[in-house]
């Protein structure tokens, strides 16, 4: 059976609980007020955004923006700041102000799943220290890498805890730099013929978790890192990584959820093929799709990401003489493009063609947006689906991205 809910919620309520408790409404909404920008002002003059295929054809019609209609039953948590320490921080990133134009996190809001030890060195120069199979033992420095290290293109990361309860907010896009890892194993004659992959970080904390088990590692087999071009960053955005992003190096694995990109990576083994799956493999296991808690590595399934779609924001506007909403949301994960992707707003309406969308890849993000006239005030729950049946998608297949608003004018 695949089960994700109960388990990642409690986790959640755990760690922000007394977070929320201290915020008030106004506090909630800052966040998203201000990452939304023109979105909440735009009280004035604005277009109506036309499908692609429409855009020049005929001159747009003038609208007026009267604002966003929030996302009900969902938590007051801070948005795009961090907060916590160590295995229990946390910092959610703001998703409402996202566009086509603008779709890479900055830094300072990128999500974060754990912050950064107190028991890190920073200062102390870093090694990677490689080891396992007939090769020689050797460290990689920071220079090494860096030294060597190019632009990997822009990569989506998402936590597999990413719930509903923090506005889906542990999911993010950003540019990376770095060095693919199939080139370092194979240069270091490292062959994983064989062998598995073992990759750790540092690991050490100054306090007990409330909410995670210690255990920074992740094994892989040489063909699941290559296929998935993973390589071991050392700046995302143009910049250095910060410490709660993985400095000096973490491991990106595009496709995978983030569980699997290891920050603060200081270790590369090659282990036998009968190694057991580490407590991180163990402890994301329900959150993975896998089938019960392996306890082998090889009996892991990879942690790929499947096809999703959520809307990050419901936009209010008065066009013409007529209220119309207008969804706005993002499409991601998966191994191929979707032909066809629908909404629906209530379990008992037909699901009905997205009007505009275009999936060009699979990694990062794609946007889409939906035209929507309720029929009547009320409380709607908006899921998407994807009509193909070659498609995996059973995160989305199962509502875990259906997101509910409450409209009061039509």
């Amino acid at each position: 059976m695949y089960t994700f809910g109960v388990q990642v919620c409690f986790v959640v309520e755990a760690v922000i609980g007394e977070f929320s408790k201290k915020l008030n409404r106004r506090d909630m909404l800052r966040g998203s007020f201000l990452a939304g920008g023109v979105l909440l002002t735009g009280l004035g003059e604005a277009r109506w955004p036309e499908p692609p295929e429409r855009q020049g054809a005929t001159p747009l019609l003038t609208g007026k923006m009267l604002g966003v209609v929030d996302f009900t039953e969902e938590a007051p948590v801070p948005m795009s700041e961090a907060f916590g320490e160590e295995l229990d921080g946390r910092l959610y990133s703001d998703l409402s102000g996202l566009s086509a134009e603008n779709p890479i996190i900055p830094v300072d809001r990128f999500y974060i799943r754990t912050r950064a030890s107190n028991l890190l060195d920073s200062h102390k120069e870093w090694l990677v220290h490689m080891s396992g199979g007939n090769a020689k033992p050797l460290d990689l420095t920071i220079k090494d890498l860096r030294g060597i290290a190019r632009s990997l293109g822009v990569h989506l990361m998402e936590c597999a805890g990413n719930v509903r309860s923090v506005h889906f907010g542990m999911i993010s896009v950003a540019s990376w730099t770095g060095v693919p890892l199939s080139e370092i194993l194979e240069k270091a004659n490292f062959i994983s013929d064989g062998k598995r992959v073992l990759i750790s970080g540092f690991d050490s904390y100054t306090t007990k978790s409330a909410s995670s088990i210690p255990g920074a590692s992740w094994v892989f087999t040489g063909e699941q890192l290559k296929e998935a071009r993973a390589f071991l960053a050392t700046e995302m955005n143009g910049s250095a990584l910060t410490r709660d992003h993985g400095a000096p190096v973490r491991l990106v694995v595009p496709g995978w959820y983030g569980c699997t990109c290891i920050k603060w990576v200081n270790e590369i083994s090659l282990v036998d093929d009968t190694v057991p799956a580490t407590s991180q493999m163990q402890e994301y296991a329900s959150r993975t799709t896998q089938n019960g808690v392996p306890q082998l590595a090889r009996e892991y399934n990879p942690a790929i990401i499947e096809q999703a779609a959520m809307p990050i924001r419901v936009e209010k506007w008065v066009y013409g003489e007529k209220i119309k909403y207008r969804v706005v949301g993002i499409l991601w994960g998966g191994a191929v493009p979707v032909k066809k992707l629908q909404i629906r707003f209530n379990p008992e309406e037909d699901y009905v063609d997205v009007e505009n969308y275009e999936e060009a890849a699979n990694d990062p993000w794609n946007f889409w947006t939906h035209t929507w006239v309720p029929s009547q005030p009320g409380t709607y729950m908006i899921r998407l689906h994807v009509a193909d049946p070659q498609v995996t998608a059973r995160r989305l297949e199962a509502g875990y991205y259906m997101r509910t608003v409450e409209i009061s004018e039509v």
